[in-house]
């Protein structure tokens, strides 16, 4: 039997894209990346973010910095600030993430 638990192609390389133009944003401190789901696409990005102490930014600021980085296509539909999950040795728990944005739904893929 075939499990798939998440796409992979398609939005593999705009979520590389996507965190490393959110990385780049001066107020940022780290950034992580899951693909949502979406009524319309299937899915669409949505970027976690830490920023930096003392540094201010809201999601509408990010996502137009995407956009002047990347494709509009490639940009957060969302953007939600706060602590990242990580594991012991200071790995982003995307699974975590992507099991709080899915968890309303009977399958992983959309």
């Amino acid at each position: 039997m075939l499990h798939i638990v998440e796409s992979t192609k398609p939005l593999a390389r705009v979520i590389t894209d996507l965190e490393q133009a959110v990385a780049r944003h001066p107020a940022v401190m780290e950034c992580a990346v899951v693909a949502i789901p979406d009524e319309k696409w299937g899915e669409r990005p949505k970027a976690f973010v830490t920023l930096k102490p003392g540094a201010t930014a809201t999601a509408e600021q990010i996502i137009e910095f995407c956009r002047s980085h990347i494709a509009h296509f490639k940009c957060p539909a969302a953007i939600e600030f706060g602590e990242l999950p990580k594991t012991s040795t200071g790995k982003v728990q995307k699974f975590v993430l992507r099991d709080r944005e899915w968890k309303s739904k009977s399958k992983r893929i959309n």
